[in-house]
């Protein structure tokens, strides 16, 4: 009788101890794979702020249009959130980008506020407009506009100087600023994307300034826009991951202001040629991305 209480004992003693180690190794798998995904989740959030925070230093470009489809391809993120911790991303990036060109004189606020304003009222419209139009989606728009605008740095640089920017009347320039404005808020709400690279296309090529200023400027622009989106994301839609949010802000921020440092002081020449190379590599990443979709 002793000899089976001690048998049954020891059995009970292993069981015990089986059903332990069967749970410590369920733990620390559970843990592994928690470590893993937050290792994921960092690097997916560094890549995407490495690239529209270059994006946002060098050329005003939004962040949407980097980190949304890294966030739901890779992390698989609603859209909606994706797009709401992008904006929030792009608010102290263009911040601080507009704060560096600005306190190197490579900024146009008069104007920036003129045609911010005219960008907020006519996103409104477009919005309502393609309210109205069923199944309109031009989801690559920005994306190829990206890689147009970029090669045409690289093959056409813009030269324009600061002298040839104030040879232009105030009164035309104030005109074609509001103009140019309505015209990008239009396709921004109706298209859903774009803004940047439009207003870095436009500032350039129809209102005639000088590349440095004209990034300046659409980031001063930038920063209010996407302070806008993302404060209605957020009260519209839930609560975002906040160390998605956490991560890309932080990230985003960091290489801005890497990006705007540097092309403050760089030529015009190298800072063509930067822009383009930095635009034509995050809209073929991007593309690339989407396609993974």
């Amino acid at each position: 009788m002793t000899y089976d209480i001690l048998a049954d004992a020891a059995a009970m003693v292993w069981g015990a101890a089986a059903d332990a180690a069967a749970m410590t190794q369920g733990v620390v798998t559970d843990i592994a794979f928690g470590g893993f995904k937050m290792l994921f989740k960092i690097m997916i959030c560094f890549l995407a702020g490495l690239g529209a925070g270059l994006g946002t230093g060098f050329a005003g470009m939004s962040a949407a249009a980097v980190i949304s489809p890294m966030l739901i391809t890779f992390l698989g993120m609603p859209a909606y959130e994706a797009v709401g911790i992008a904006l929030a991303s792009d608010v102290l990036a263009s911040a601080v980008s507009a704060y560096t060109y600005g306190k190197n004189k490579n900024l146009d606020i008069r104007n920036g506020l003129l045609m911010m304003a005219a960008v907020l009222l006519f996103t409104l419209v477009g919005s309502w407009v393609a309210s109205l139009v069923p199944n309109t989606t031009m989801g690559s728009f920005s994306v190829f506009m990206t890689m147009l605008l970029g090669i045409k740095f690289i093959v056409k640089p813009v030269m324009t100087t600061k002298e040839a920017m104030a040879s232009v009347s105030k009164r035309k320039r104030i005109v074609r600023s509001v103009v140019c404005g309505m015209g990008v808020g239009f396709i921004c709400g109706f298209v859903g994307a774009g803004g940047g690279m439009m207003m870095l296309l436009l500032l350039t090529s129809v209102l005639g300034y000088e590349l440095k200023t004209a990034v300046g400027t659409s980031v001063f622009i930038m920063t209010f826009t996407a302070l806008t989106g993302a404060a209605s994301h957020f009260i519209i839609g839930r609560s975002p991951d906040l160390w998605c949010l956490a991560l890309c802000v932080a990230f985003t921020l960091i290489w801005a202001r890497i990006a705007a440092l540097f092309a403050n002081k760089a030529s015009a020449i190298t800072l063509n040629r930067a822009t383009g190379v930095v635009l034509t590599v995050l809209g073929a990443a991007i593309l690339t991305v989407n396609l993974m979709k």
